[in-house]
């Protein structure tokens, strides 16, 4: 099941967290639980005794082309034999089961995993079987318990739903995409200068036409105006429009005033 084509590039590999499947149960989550982990940037995937064996062609037809995860798992028969070489591990858990140990959030946990990669400690999460989750003797071999504070009346999730959380928060960890921002295409946010020549275009066609003959509130209407062309950012795409109807509103009232001669 090695040396495949096709597969898309996921990007640099890094220390990243490796991905602990303990006893997966069915190749298509193993195939979706890949494709999650590239989403994210996690790129290290490990099987402990897969119920159906491994590899499995299911699998592939399931990662949507993070092959590369596939291709490089490694099966290992116990827990123990999974972590032998890791520093730290966190254990994904739906509630906790009478187990004295530090619960983190799935952001707290990506954090302190954040933190410890920083300084080139090797990590690992671990997930459990779809049905019943990690047993008792997995989770003691976890430093700490990652809990999803989810709707507490239903947090059911797949094997590569539960994958996809640490992994988004495991990005975003360190994602410097700003929350907000505006989408303009092909042109750009304008700048003082063109509004400021809409404003002169604006303002004229408004004398002309009389809207502004009130001279004790004349500075106080176009002050309004040009707060509220100011107060969003409008694009230079968006001046030249509205420079066209201004345009034409004006071109319409003289031709009538002509047509009135």
């Amino acid at each position: 099941m090695t040396g495949r084509d096709g597969g898309a590039d996921i990007g640099p590999i890094g220390n990243s967290p490796v991905v602990i499947l303990v006893r997966p149960q069915m190749a298509e989550n193993i195939g979706t639980t890949a494709r999650a982990m590239a989403n994210g940037g996690l790129f290290h995937m490990r099987l402990v005794a897969p119920r159906d064996g491994w590899p499995l062609e299911r699998a592939w037809r399931s990662a949507s082309g993070a092959d590369r995860i596939l291709e490089a798992a490694t099966v290992h028969e116990t827990v123990d034999d999974a972590v032998a070489d890791l520093h730290h591990v966190f254990a994904t858990c739906p509630r906790p089961r009478h187990i004295v140990k530090p619960v983190l959030t799935a952001r707290g946990g990506a954090a302190e995993l954040r933190e410890m990669t920083g300084r080139g400690l090797k990590v690992g999460l671990m997930f459990g079987p779809e049905r019943a989750g990690l047993d008792n003797e997995d989770m003691a071999r976890a430093d700490a318990l990652i809990r999803y504070p989810l709707n507490p009346a239903f947090m059911s999730l797949n094997l590569a739903q539960a994958v996809m959380i640490m992994a988004y928060e495991w990005w975003m960890a360190e994602d410097a995409t700003p929350q907000r921002t505006l989408m303009t295409n092909e042109t750009h946010v304008a700048t003082r200068g063109e509004l400021d020549n809409f404003m002169r275009h604006l303002i004229g066609d408004l004398d002309e036409c009389g809207f502004l003959r009130n001279e004790q509130k004349r500075a106080g209407m176009v002050r309004n105006l040009r707060h509220f062309f100011l107060r969003g950012e409008v694009t230079e795409q968006e001046l030249r429009t509205l420079h066209g109807v201004v345009t034409e509103l004006s071109r319409g009232r003289k031709a009538r005033q002509k047509d009135a001669k």
